[in-house]
């Protein structure tokens, strides 16, 4: 099996060592860049199965490159900062991060978040159909994550394709915020109802991207959302 690839984007070079030394322990193979430069053109040129990236970086907001990466792609990213306020926390993860590490840390602990990041994200291919869910013109497939309306890809983050999977996959029933939590993530410590707002706001778009005033997941008042019959 080929070794997955790890994106470090930090500009301290401790710190960046230790992780590319631990990494490379997990037979991760490693790209590093101690700067935001050329890390959009690298990132369209290349196969990343995730990304480390550091918030403080001394020429690009790492929110920004976060950002700029989520318009054309869906590989994981990992934040790093030594910010701990919990709204830095939250703008790194409704820009679409899948998990966010604060400094100090240890490199142990930023091993084992990639690796349950990965594992949610890098689902073994199958070629038996009970990996595709059809319902209407939408078209799911779990093990790439990958959703289409009307033969289009939707764009999902890898959080979002959870979240719409798990409504298509109980079609009427409500789900409070805490139920999608708990059904999305497996370290809720950082997770809010802000959150999944976002994240249901964002799925709602790109669904109206493909198809105009198509609104398959409701709001139910006091309680959370479902997906309509």
């Amino acid at each position: 099996m080929a070794s997955q690839k790890v994106l470090i984007v930090e500009d301290e070079e401790s710190i960046a060592e230790v992780l590319i030394a631990y990494a490379k322990q997990q037979n991760y193979e490693t790209k590093h860049f101690n700067s935001g430069k050329g890390v959009v053109s690298f990132v369209k040129q290349n196969a990343v199965d995730l990304i480390l990236l550091d918030l403080m970086l001394p020429d690009v907001d790492g929110t920004e490159l976060c950002k700029q990466i989520r318009a054309f792609s869906n590989v994981p990213i990992i934040m790093l900062s030594a910010k701990g306020e919990e709204i830095d926390r939250l703008v790194g993860l409704e820009l679409g991060a899948d998990d966010y590490i604060c400094k100090p840390f240890s490199p142990k602990e930023v091993i084992a978040r990639i690796k349950a990041v990965l594992r949610r994200t890098s689902q073994p291919k199958t070629n038996t159909d009970i990996n595709t869910i059809i319902y209407n013109n939408f078209q799911l497939h779990k093990d790439d994550y990958e959703a289409h309306l009307n033969g289009k890809s939707i764009g999902f983050t890898a959080v979002e394709f959870k979240i719409f999977l798990l409504f298509i996959s109980h079609v009427g029933r409500v789900f409070t915020r805490e139920d999608i939590i708990n059904n999305v993530y497996s370290d809720t410590t950082y997770i809010s109802d802000r959150n999944i707002d976002t994240h249901i706001k964002n799925i709602r778009k790109k669904i109206n991207d493909i198809q105009a005033e198509l609104n398959p997941i409701a709001a139910v008042y006091s309680v959370g959302y479902k997906f309509k019959e």
